[in-house]
């Protein structure tokens, strides 16, 4: 299997890069995000609990009800979305702990965790590299770069 990151990790992500493209809009709908991301609006519901925890989603309830980012696209790295959603980012179960409280599988040939630390560690700061403002400037020069005369 591998590390694979989960439909609710995904558009969890895509949920917030909607409302940091969308940031002075105000409170935004599930039913908007969901109709812009072509995501279920019932799975982005699911979502929600899971990101409320959290100062990253900003909640409004009522008519003018919604969701903003509780935080600037440039502060949320894709890392935090989705230790969120996924728990963990690390390739190997037992390095799901801190690194001081590591209970190895007695299996584990201890010759090889040195690659597993480092995998997780390459994978961490990769994700923590890229924000959400990373991800809409990537989206928007592909747009323009796209732009035929």
């Amino acid at each position: 299997m591998g590390l694979r990151i989960s439909t609710k990790g995904r558009y969890a992500l895509r949920m917030l890069v909607d409302l940091a493209e969308h940031k002075d809009d105000g409170y935004i709908s599930l039913k908007d995000i969901a109709k812009r991301q072509n995501i279920s609006k019932k799975y982005l519901e699911q979502i929600v609990p899971v990101l409320n925890k959290t100062k990253i989603l900003k909640t409004n309830r009522g008519f003018q009800g919604g969701y903003m980012l509780g935080v600037p696209p440039h502060k949320c790295t894709v890392g935090d979305i989705l230790r969120l959603t996924e728990g963990s980012l690390s390739p190997v179960a037992y390095l799901d702990e801190d690194d001081d409280d590591i209970r190895v599988d007695p299996n584990e040939d201890p010759a090889t965790i040195f690659v597993w630390k480092g995998l997780k560690k390459v994978i961490s700061e990769y994700l923590d590299s890229i924000t959400l403002q990373d991800i809409i400037d990537t989206k928007y020069e592909a747009y323009v770069n796209d732009y035929v005369i």
